[in-house]
């Protein structure tokens, strides 16, 4: 009867045909051989077919064999998960980690820190959101996210606890075909002459910008949903905007982007914003949500 497969019978079959022989795997094992031929006789008898043929020097997987493989590793896989999370649940670590980053800070150190995060606490699944403006903030305060990584100083509520970990440099660009990349050859970009071409500005999916503007200069925008997108347009020569450092460094070297040259948008074109990990007062850090503060925090440089 298959109800009588143990888990023991599963682990050595899977030992077996990883390490190749009965001996690697009593030495895997800590066994001696007989127990590993014995657990896989038992197996075989109540599976009710040879798993290995042992004709040969080595024992070699059946077709059979080679079929159950496969099926084993998934249900040692699952109850090792279960087992994790078992003493994940015990020691109090969060069942799932949700984070909201602002889209202007570097996403592929967010996930880094996640990784890292995932080798200590491998039962934790992640919830992970990249919104703009008043979208990380939003989602603390409607307890969307356990944390957020925000992006400057416009968006601040006292339910929130703030803790700076680096800073954000947002570089001014146009396309190097764009008409205001050939007018600065000859001379510097004054804020009129920005004013005549289209400003491309992220919207805020929440309401917490409503009836305020954020860098807008121009009257003529287009308004887009991410960072990405933004970016996009931006390199097909739809018009200028502001975008971080990180994103536009390679366009940049390779000529795709230039800076405008205004001391309108900052000096050398380029402004910094402080960058904070966020929580609410009432949610402290759980062990999960620590770890990925720590790596973060190394990952920075702090």
């Amino acid at each position: 009867m298959l109800d009588v497969l143990t888990l023991d019978q599963l682990r050595t079959f899977v030992t077996v045909a990883e390490s190749g022989s009965f001996r690697s795997a009593a030495a895997r094992l800590s066994r001696v051989q007989s127990a590993i031929s014995h657990a896989i006789a038992n197996l075989e008898a109540e599976l009710g077919l040879a798993l290995f043929d042992r004709t040969g020097h080595r024992p070699v997987l059946t077709p059979e064999g080679q079929s159950l493989l496969e099926n084993a590793r998934d249900v040692l896989l699952r109850v090792d998960a279960m087992r994790a999370r078992a003493r994940g649940l015990g020691d109090g670590v969060e069942l799932e980690l949700s984070l909201t980053v602002d889209t202007l800070f570097p996403i592929g150190m967010v996930g880094s820190a996640l990784t890292k995060m995932r080798a200590t606490y491998p039962s934790v699944s992640i919830r992970l959101a990249v919104e703009p403006l008043g979208g990380p903030i939003t989602s603390l305060m409607e307890k969307r996210s356990s944390l957020a990584i925000v992006v400057g100083e416009d968006f601040r509520d006292p339910r929130i606890a703030l803790e700076a970990i680096s800073s954000v440099e947002q570089v001014a660009v146009v396309s190097a075909e764009h008409p205001l990349a050939r007018q600065q050859s000859n001379k510097k970009i004054r804020l009129q002459d920005l004013a005549d071409h289209l400003q491309i500005v992220l919207s805020d999916p929440t309401p917490l910008t409503e009836g305020r503007m954020f860098g807008v200069l121009s009257p003529q925008t287009c308004r887009v949903t991410n960072q990405d997108t933004k970016h996009a347009m931006i390199l097909a020569g739809l018009g200028w905007g502001r975008l971080p450092s990180w994103q536009v460094e390679r366009d940049l070297s390779k000529g795709r982007l230039v800076r405008l040259a205004t001391s309108a948008l900052g000096r050398n074109s380029q402004v910094a914003a402080e960058a904070y990990l966020a929580h609410r007062l009432d949610e402290p850090f759980g062990p999960a949500a620590l770890a990925f503060r720590q790596a973060l925090m190394r990952l920075i440089g702090i």
